[in-house]
């Protein structure tokens, strides 16, 4: 698949087959990550691998939208390390950048994903925190799950000229 059709073609899937994504798969995936520009090149990110159904069902206590975990293989959690930061601010907008990127390749490659928010929602922060003893310095930024997908959702125009300027307004 290449890059436009990876854009235009990926969907949040919630729905997954009982199949085992390989350790390999997700290394490339997280690999996609951190090859996402960031300010400064400061890279902000931390990555926690998440495979244990009790803690699926324990981040479904404190996270409204979280219920496609529950046939999950797999999640991982994009966090922002403050003591990388080199330009104050910047590190959510560099975490949005790897969590795209990572949702990308999971298309590219055949696994269904869907980017759950935790941040700026400081209960979900606390939660994760919480759940996965994270350091102080650390925040959780989004929660993305993973799965072979057992769902296909079409394609839709999203192209709308009007919304276009040149020059200006």
């Amino acid at each position: 698949m290449d890059a436009i059709d990876a854009i235009l073609t990926r969907r949040s899937i919630r729905k997954y087959l009982k199949k085992t994504i390989p350790e390999k798969q997700i290394e490339e995936l997280i690999k996609a990550a951190v090859y996402a520009p960031s300010a400064g090149n400061e890279q902000p990110w931390q990555f926690v691998i998440i495979e244990n159904k009790n803690i699926f069902e324990k981040i479904q206590l404190f996270h409204p939208h979280a219920q496609m975990l529950t046939c999950a293989d797999k999640a991982v959690l994009v966090c922002g390390d403050l003591q990388r930061e080199k330009h104050k601010g910047y590190w959510m907008i560099d975490c949005a950048a790897a969590t795209q990127n990572l949702l990308l390749a999971a298309h590219a490659n055949g696994i269904g994903a869907v980017w759950l928010g935790i941040y700026p929602r400081e209960d979900r922060i606390q939660g994760m925190k919480m759940l996965l003893n994270i350091p102080e310095h650390i925040v959780p930024f989004a929660l993305i799950s993973l799965g072979y997908p057992n769902e296909q959702k079409k394609c839709e125009n999203r192209f709308q000229h009007e919304r276009i300027h040149f020059n200006s307004w």
